[in-house]
């Protein structure tokens, strides 16, 4: 069943279609990556309107199911889809059309109901396919190759800056779109941010953590390695160990069928019970897909079970304000006959100078 397929089935029964804008959406839908124009699925037909731009790339994604549009103008093309097919009760995604950008769609179709819809796409990607695993994978391996590279190539001498761009221009180098997110690599008291900015500084004495992924495809990798810049003390072996522990705990506990609290909670409690209760103050992880941070949550909110397909982050972590932090993350993936760890880079501590 193909993703336009799956997304009639969800059409909420109130709207004659669904008006895609998400750029991340539409590519979903159609494998386009294009960042201007619609994608329209009614019960019966859908529709991919691209301007000049993007014409020719679309027009090899035409099907059966599939019907590409020039859009010379919006309003006339668009409108020419809604008037053609009697489609007067549209859906749009109430997550990603500003107040803006809905009064601008009222004003030129006036003859239209516009009615929000939410999360029915965001939904559908929870659940991953086989042909999204291995792009995942694919996206993961460049990852890893990248840090592979980057361990060979490391000075004393190098900077955040240095790192966070080698780790990016090896990913590009192995096939990448892009990174997956803006990449993070801390060192020294810095380590303590979790979503810390490189800085133009040498490598300061302590952790240095690199959070980082590879965009393939379409589909994104995540993970996080922290390795030593210079020699770890006996308190910096314990707050690795802790890490590592309830990240190994955790990984074997993560299963469907679970929540993501109660997934939260075991790597939680062997980082609290270590004497560091506080120190753990994001989510144990979430979901990868297209978009780096998805449905569902490893977090003490989420009760609602995991499901076979999905593909989630376990990603624990101690930050000790003003003096350094350790993150450790692997991507898996929850399979019917149990769950798949897709993070192979070694994770035992490493000291480097």
């Amino acid at each position: 069943m193909t993703t336009i397929e799956k997304l009639r089935k969800q059409l909420p029964e109130e709207v004659d279609c669904l008006l895609v804008t998400s750029e991340i959406n539409q590519r979903y839908l159609t494998g386009l990556n294009y960042t201007d124009g619609y994608v329209v699925v009614s019960r019966e037909h859908a529709w991919l309107l691209a301007d000049f731009r993007y014409i020719e790339a679309a027009k090899k994604k035409e099907s059966d199911e599939l019907t590409v549009l020039l859009m010379e103008s919006r309003r006339l093309t668009l409108g020419s889809v809604f008037s053609d097919y009697k489609l007067s009760k549209v859906g749009f995604e109430a997550e990603n059309v500003t107040f803006s950008q809905l009064e601008s769609l009222k004003k030129a179709f006036p003859l239209v109901d516009f009615l929000p819809v939410g999360g029915v796409i965001e939904r559908l990607r929870e659940i991953k396919t086989p042909e999204e695993l291995e792009n995942v994978i694919a996206a993961q391996r460049i990852a890893e190759r990248a840090l592979e590279r980057l361990l060979s190539l490391m000075t004393p001498e190098m900077t955040e800056i240095d790192v966070a761009l080698e780790l990016e221009y090896g990913m590009r180098k192995l096939g990448a779109e892009k990174p997956s997110f803006d990449t993070i690599a801390v060192s020294g008291p810095s380590s303590s941010l979790p979503h810390g900015i490189p800085q133009n500084v040498k490598l300061r004495k302590g952790f240095l953590t690199m959070d980082f992924g590879a965009l393939y495809n379409g589909y994104c990798s995540d993970m996080t390695r922290t390795v030593v810049i210079g020699r770890a003390d006996p308190e910096m072996i314990k707050v690795y160990d802790t890490v590592l522990t309830a990240q190994k705990e955790a990984l074997a506990f993560v299963e469907a069928g679970k929540t993501g609290a109660a997934c939260d909670k075991v790597a939680r409690d062997i980082i609290y019970g270590a004497g560091y209760e506080g120190c753990f103050g994001h989510s144990l992880g979430h979901g990868v897909g297209m978009y780096i941070h998805e449905e569902p949550r490893l977090s003490y909110t989420w009760e609602k079970p995991l499901e076979v397909g999905n593909i989630v982050t376990v990603e624990p972590g101690i930050y000790i304000e003003g003096k350094y932090g350790v993150r450790i993350e692997d991507m898996v993936y929850l399979s019917e006959t149990g769950t798949v760890n897709l993070t192979k880079a070694p994770k035992e501590r490493i000291e480097l100078f």
